[in-house]
């Protein structure tokens, strides 16, 4: 089980190694410093104000508008900086850092030298207690921190990339607008089951309400929508957030299935701040939301129509895509014939695999055996999902379920079998099984198999009843090989029980 200390360091990593990047501030130290500053993000001042180091209020920082709020630390109601974000926080420390000639000293180390920056950090007076360095140090080396600043080091070494404010700018979440989506993504959020009437999980011929969009996410931070939030309900792992209205009427936004939470009841948040984190691969973050009106009548809305009208309201660029079609189109106010054109099977499937959601692969995988699983899979994907001459948007849907999942079902190639799949399993390696009523059979494809499967799919002068064929074929000997070799292993097993009998 985790630490504390290693749960802060998972859930602000990102946040530390963009400052590496920017600044030349090693991660590893930038993650100590808010462990130790912010009691691992649970101190009032980290809480309420989002201030994970501890700044206090310059008269300048107050004069440009910048929030503060007021508590005791050497003296009474000290004013200490209030941030809209903890990226914000992260942000001003370092130019803190940078800023003030006493840490002159530091930026002349290398960024990975945690230890010559700890020391420098206590020389120069950042904290009044004593073995301030001691304590960085330890707190890296005890959670393995140090590894966050090989990360960016051997990172920015194979981009070819310099340290600088210049050649790394702040990501587009850290701009507060006021406003943000529920899980930041460069172009869109993949959902996989959106607002309304649909099939029930528990029973396939049953339906069933569903008063929320489900997105697929990765281990992603769970954000707040707007400035001004007030945390409302924490339960187990879901948690949400109560937005205020002029007309006295509150807006509820509910996550659900979140792997931890990082706020309490009580709490304000702002817009782009962490709640806590999503699940890993194949997860789904379930977001409701409610209208509570000024007489009290609640009622549950479709979330696309909610982030329309933050979309509008924050300039917010990204897309709700399911199943090739961006659901805050039916909300939103546009002229663009473009954007209503719903995507082809084809363009939606790579869409999907050019995203952050593809669900196949390994993130910096270099194994061309895994490379060869993908190309294999997304080609056969489209194969299978055509082979039935479905409608395009059961089509796009059967593609959506495969990204999803993970899975291919191939038994319209094979209709003889009762069963039969490729999975991509966890170390991104292709597998194929099958059952014909007697057998199952489960067995990875090797190099040569998949390099063959891929140069069949991908070839252009074949006809797509050709290709059927000839993968229909390649399927099936795969299948009757690995059966074949179950059978020989079940006949060398009884052989060898007969014999250890007549010995005895």
């Amino acid at each position: 089980m985790a630490s504390k200390n290693q749960e802060y360091a998972e859930l602000y990593a990102e946040y530390a190694m963009e400052q590496m990047r920017r600044y030349g501030i090693p991660a590893s130290v930038t993650l100590a410093q808010g462990i130790l500053e912010s009691s691992n993000g649970q101190s009032e001042l980290a809480r309420k104000e989002n201030n994970h180091f501890g700044i206090k209020a310059t008269s300048e920082w107050i004069a440009e508008g910048g929030r503060y709020g007021l508590y005791s630390d050497d003296k009474p109601n000290e004013k200490f900086c209030s941030y809209d974000s903890v990226g914000d926080s992260y942000e001003h420390h370092s130019r803190f850092l940078k800023e003030n000639s006493r840490y002159s000293r530091c930026f002349a180390l290398s960024p990975d030298d945690y230890k010559g920056w700890a020391h420098e950090i206590e020389r120069a007076g950042y904290a009044t207690g004593g073995h301030y360095a001691d304590s960085l140090q330890r707190i890296i080396e005890r959670n393995g921190l140090q590894a966050y600043d090989r990360q960016v080091i051997e990172e920015m070494e194979k981009q070819g990339k310099k340290f600088g404010v210049e050649n790394n700018p702040l990501r587009e979440a850290e701009k507060t607008t006021g406003y943000s989506f529920p899980v930041e993504r460069k172009e869109f959020l993949f959902i996989t089951s959106p607002f309304g009437m649909g099939q029930d999980p528990a029973n396939p011929e049953k339906q069933r309400m569903h008063t929320g969009i489900d997105i697929r996410c990765n281990g992603d931070a769970v954000l707040a929508t707007e400035n001004g939030g007030k945390v409302v309900a924490v339960n187990g792992k879901s948690v949400t957030v109560e937005y205020g209205r002029r007309d006295g009427s509150k807006v509820q936004c509910t996550y659900m299935n979140t792997s931890e939470i990082s706020v309490r009841v009580g709490d304000t948040v702002q817009a782009g701040q962490r709640l806590g984190t999503t699940g890993k691969s194949g997860e789904h973050l379930h977001f409701g939301v409610r209208y509570i009106h000024a007489d009290g009548t609640r009622r549950e809305v479709d979330p696309a129509a909610y982030l329309a009208e933050i979309a509008q309201k924050g300039n917010i660029r990204q897309q709700l895509m399911h199943n090739g079609n961006d659901l805050l189109t039916k909300y939103k106010e546009t002229e663009s014939v473009k954007e209503n054109i719903p995507l082809s099977p084809d363009a939606w499937m790579k869409k999907l695999l050019s995203s952050e959601d593809s669900g196949i692969g390994l993130s910096g995988c270099n194994d061309p055996i895994v490379d060869m699983a993908m190309t294999a899979f997304t080609s056969l994907m489209l194969l299978a999902v055509q082979i039935d001459r479905k409608e395009e948007e059961e089509q796009k849907a059967a593609i959506s379920e495969a990204m999803d999942s993970k899975r291919i079902d191939l038994k319209p190639l094979l209709p003889g079998m009762k069963t039969c799949d490729l999975v991509i399993g966890e170390n991104g390696r292709a597998i194929l099984r099958a059952e014909n009523g007697n057998v199952q059979a489960s067995r990875e494809l090797t190099a040569a198999e998949l390099s063959r499967l891929s140069a069949t799919l991908n070839n252009g002068s074949l006809s797509e009843e050709a290709k059927r064929l000839r993968v229909t074929g390649m399927l099936n000997t795969v299948i009757l090989s690995e059966t074949a070799s179950q059978k020989f292993e079940q006949g060398m097993s009884e052989q060898q029980g007969q014999t250890e009998n007549l010995k005895r």
